[in-house]
């Protein structure tokens, strides 16, 4: 942590210090609850949910994002890795089905260190739920102690992920990142409940304006793991908000013909998910950042 590398962009920053690109200096989170609103394979349809845990702070800066307040504000709490291990056995004992790490990017190191000493008391899938923009070494740190990986897969075009994330690389991290995530799970695997025991499950977010780049995000998947292996879910959810707001492109609402015209070659190439309906569009699903759990 006296020289930061636990991003793709390696900036470097002494986090005793100060903060990083990520916004952020040591271990900090919003909130950690039972939460309902990811893939039923992930949150489960019995109420029970999964256990996500918030973190504050990212190394992207995507215009869209709708978890500003944790991402870009700081809002958070800091803790010690004792007590991430507390909160990570607390969800466990609360039913949650699986442990639901999401933006952990920026602190993958106390992460790594968490899991090594509470895996052994674990009995439900630890799962990473990140952006995608992910150091292939950093990850092997996570060999073992992740079950399931959840990244984002946002852009084909790196002048895109440049004008609306302010990443120069990302096609080719994420691209790496999913390779080294199926490399350690291997195929996905389920419970005799439909839960997801093990594997990698990859989001991408249609935005309006970009259905072709949607396209070639799903070609370059295609040809980086096998379909068959994993599963895709398919957001519809964009709400226009942040800077987003004042971008011609990104102003509007995703169309029904967008959407489902990445659906349509999704299909096309073989792979299996999920979808989203047209009332996911809004705020209902974002949390209210007030600690709870920390």
């Amino acid at each position: 942590m006296s020289k930061c590398m636990q991003c793709p962009l390696s900036c470097g920053a002494d986090r005793s210090i100060t903060a990083g690109r990520c916004g952020v200096k040591s271990l900090k989170i919003a909130k950690a609850c039972l939460h309902l609103g990811e893939e039923p394979c992930i949150s489960g349809t019995d109420g029970r949910g999964s256990g996500t845990v918030f973190f504050s702070g990212c190394q992207l800066r995507c215009i869209f994002c709708q978890n500003m307040p944790i991402s870009r504000d700081g809002v958070g709490k800091e803790i010690s890795v004792r007590r991430l291990c507390e909160i990570l056995l607390e969800l466990q004992d609360r039913g949650a089905h699986n442990i639901n790490l999401v933006t952990p990017t920026p602190h993958i190191s106390d992460i790594s260190a968490a899991l090594e000493a509470v895996k052994p008391k674990l009995n439900i899938p630890v799962v990473y739920n990140c952006g995608g923009y992910e150091s292939v070494e950093a990850l092997k740190r996570l060999d073992g102690l992740a079950d399931i990986y959840l990244p984002d897969f946002k852009y084909a075009d790196s002048t895109v992920a440049k004008e609306l994330s302010g990443i120069d690389n990302y096609p080719d991290t994420a691209k790496a990142a999913v390779a080294e995530m199926y490399r350690q799970t291997g195929a996905a695997k389920f419970f005799d409940d439909g839960m997801m025991q093990s594997g990698v499950l990859i989001r991408h977010m249609v935005l309006p304006s970009y259905r072709h780049d949607s396209m070639k995000v799903l070609d370059i998947i295609a040809d980086t793991v096998p379909v068959n292996d994993i599963r895709i879910s398919l957001l519809r959810q964009y709400t226009p908000c942040g800077a987003a707001k004042d971008d011609e492109r990104l102003s509007r609402r995703l169309t029904t013909f967008e959407y489902k015209s990445v659906v349509n070659y999704a299909l096309k190439l073989g792979f299996e998910g999920y979808t989203q309906q047209k009332e996911s569009v809004g705020f209902e699903l974002t949390p209210k950042w007030d600690f709870e759990g920390v």
